[in-house]
């Protein structure tokens, strides 16, 4: 078994180093650490660097930075991921632990958990959140959550959430088996139910927990909780089916229509990992011809992504409606619409437009040839999409003048490059700019 530990981590460098220094046995033993910082201030990356087989950076928050990480287990060749907080400990033999839990036929799993803190009453709260678990099938973060990376994978990581995480991931998991509930137990800090008080934590956790089940927006549980979530944006993707001879056509000559097929196959689910690792919000898939082909229902159904069919009109008028249908749902969430054309594309591109949609009503990332490769918008301004030279060098300066008529404030992020020719794709697979596992 090839594990692989996830540590997710934000400014913890005063306690990292005795964190993985209690790691250090695994590795011996050939576990593989990952460390993914999420933009600390503190030095944590200098401090991991030497105690850790990877340490990677990502957008903030707990869903981004472990969907990261699996990326990067994934190509280290991990069988099982274990997801650890950085307050947690894991007991001395916890490898071997899941080699025996997963022998028993569990896909996932987690450990009973004991809290260190001052509060007398903290080892009862312990007791109740392992026998909550049990009986519910349902994992938390503090519990080292650990599951079979096929399976991570086949699930598509965790949702781009800002709180609840964990929980989501847990509902899902138990549709492929129930846990593996090991009963020797993990020790995280209690300094949460120490610093704001045993009972107003208790009674404000399982507040969130009750509304989170009734569908409340999980921003605003993360304000409630204490979090600063990362600024919210929904996503609307827009792909072609991988069709031999309509997809990539400007490929053909170098690849063939098979291989240009197959590109266009591989730059949508680059993008779409790309999309879920930074956790902006929800996604969408904007479907060309419609969603019948079976790419797009494997995706539909193997990974619960939601598929619309592009409406009829150039793409101007598709983007249009793509964008009212968001604004028709969700009128205070930003919007944000990308290609599958740019893999150079990063989570923290689009968490940089997210957060210039908090003080901009457009953002836009150029495209080197005359085109974009983002747009997001705050608030429904179609005129964007209208009067423009569509695979033209016009496009971009169009889009601007047509913001500029609307009176709209837009901020442009540095230029990236898409792949459409030939020495496009010479250059990106000189790059190197693999994508990641959706």
């Amino acid at each position: 078994m090839k594990l692989v530990v996830v540590l997710p981590v934000l400014n913890e460098g005063a306690a990292l180093r005795v964190r993985l220094q209690a790691l250090a046995p695994l590795r011996t033993r050939g576990a593989w650490v990952v460390v993914v910082d999420g933009g600390s201030t503190d030095g944590t990356p200098a401090v991991a660097q030497p105690m850790a087989d990877a340490v990677l950076c990502a957008p903030r928050g707990r869903a981004a930075q472990m969907n990261a990480g699996a990326v990067a287990a994934a190509r280290a060749g991990a069988d099982v991921l274990l997801f650890l907080h950085a307050d947690t400990q894991l007991p001395p033999d916890a490898d071997r632990l899941i080699q025996a839990a997963l022998d028993s036929g569990a896909a996932w799993g987690r450990f009973d958990v004991r809290i260190d803190g001052v509060h007398p009453l903290l080892p009862m709260v312990a007791m109740l959140m392992n026998l909550r678990s049990r009986l519910s099938g349902i994992a938390t973060g503090d519990q080292a959550l650990f599951v079979r990376r096929r399976v991570f994978e086949a699930l598509g990581g965790f949702a781009p959430l800002p709180l609840m995480e964990d929980v989501e991931l847990s509902a899902r998991l138990k549709r492929c088996s129930p846990p593996a509930c090991v009963a020797q137990r993990v020790a995280t800090a209690g300094r949460r139910w120490d610093r704001h008080g045993l009972w107003r934590t208790i009674v404000l956790m399982w507040r969130l927990r009750a509304a989170f089940a009734a569908g409340a927006d999980p921003h605003a549980l993360a304000w409630r909780y204490g979090y600063t979530p990362r600024a919210p944006a929904a996503v609307a993707v827009v792909a072609k089916a991988p069709v031999p001879g309509l997809a990539k056509t400007r490929l053909i000559p170098l690849l063939g229509a098979v291989g240009a097929a197959r590109a266009q196959r591989r730059f949508a689910l680059q993008t779409l990992a790309t999309v879920r690792s930074a956790s902006t919000g929800p996604l969408t898939l904007w479907c060309a011809p419609d969603t019948r082909h079976r790419f797009f229902h494997a995706l539909r159904v193997r990974h619960g992504v939601v598929c619309q069919p592009q409406p009829p009109g150039d793409l101007g008028q598709r983007m249009v409606a793509a964008m009212a249908a968001h604004f028709a749902t969700r009128p205070h969430m930003p919007w944000l619409v990308v290609g599958t054309d740019c893999p150079a594309l990063t989570p923290a591109h689009l968490q940089h437009a997210a957060d210039a949609l908090q003080t901009h009503d457009a953002v836009l990332i150029p495209a080197e040839d005359g085109g974009y490769v983002l747009l997001g918008l705050r608030r429904p301004l179609g005129c964007a999409f209208e009067r423009i030279d569509w695979s033209t060098e016009r496009v971009l300066n169009q889009t601007r003048e047509r913001l500029r008529e609307a009176g709209g404030t837009w901020v442009e992020l540095p230029a990236l490059w898409d792949v459409d020719e030939p020495a496009d794709w010479q250059r990106w697979t000189q790059a190197g700019l693999g994508g990641g596992v959706f």
